[in-house]
């Protein structure tokens, strides 16, 4: 590790599928950055974890957001939306995953601010990309601020 062991990176899976949750954590277990991964299940589960609502009082604000697009109750769009809206988890990277590669919805994700964008389902090599993309703007560009 070097000079100091940098804290780890917070990372919150929102999706509603058990298989892609499992495949996006392997994948994640595979990459060097030491990492704490939190899984909600749907969108309005993600905002409670965010706004530390309901029964995630005690979440901690996640460094980076992995959303996936089609979720009951509250989609990733809608989430992206509210998320980019709020002065403070504004600055929370978002990469969104989905089934879709419909030009319209990344555009429509980008649109929105999305930080990066992973198509399901996901191919691992590209899936470690972004994964090594966080890696390296964790371990290299962003001096995150620290949060109380």
């Amino acid at each position: 590790m070097g000079h100091g062991t940098p804290s780890p990176v917070r990372i919150l899976v929102v999706d509603d599928d058990p298989g892609d949750v499992l495949m996006i954590e392997e994948a994640l277990e595979d990459s060097d950055v030491e990492k704490i991964i939190d899984v909600v299940n749907d969108g309005q589960e993600a905002m409670e974890f965010l706004r530390r609502e309901g029964r995630h009082t005690e979440a901690r604000r996640p460094d980076v957001i992995l959303l996936d697009l089609n979720m009951p109750r509250m989609d990733g769009r809608q989430v992206l939306g509210e998320v980019k809206q709020d002065e403070d988890l504004r600055t929370i990277p978002i990469v969104v995953l989905t089934t879709s590669n419909a030009d319209t919805d990344i555009l429509g994700s980008y649109t929105l601010q999305a930080n990066a964008y992973v198509t399901k389902p996901i191919d691992l090599d590209d899936f470690n990309d972004v994964v090594r993309r966080i890696d390296e703007f964790f371990g290299r560009v962003v001096v995150l601020p620290k949060h109380p």
